[in-house]
């Protein structure tokens, strides 16, 4: 069974870095490096094109009514990781138990039933 690879800074364009990912159907998830906090997961058709497109400017910060603030992320800031699978149904279904998971832990910490 396929597992995840290891948490890899995100590239610097500007200095010819590029994403090391399958171009291909799998899973992906982000997070903040300092923090672990998660800033996107999901599955695709092509995770090397879904990396590239999360962090482009507007992506994470909603841009304001003018089109003014577009932030450029600092090298580093962020981590990626990804799974790659056979196709894309086998990324749905690994996107869903890996869900189902984290929602089991969480109702056990918390104590709460559905």
């Amino acid at each position: 069974m396929a597992r995840w690879t290891e948490w890899k800074p995100y590239p610097d364009a500007y200095h010819g870095e590029y994403i090391q990912a399958p171009i291909g159907p799998g899973l992906y998830e982000v997070c903040r490096a300092a923090t672990r906090e998660p800033v996107a997961f999901g599955y695709t058709k092509n995770v090397a094109e879904a990396l590239c497109d999360v962090l482009k400017p507007g992506k994470l910060q909603k841009r304001s009514f003018f089109r003014r603030s577009r932030k450029r992320y600092a090298s580093g800031e962020f981590e990626y990781r990804t799974w790659q699978t056979a196709t894309l149904t086998d990324a749905k279904v690994a996107v869903e138990h890996i869900l189902e998971q984290r929602e089991t832990m969480v109702r056990k910490r918390t104590g709460t039933r559905l």
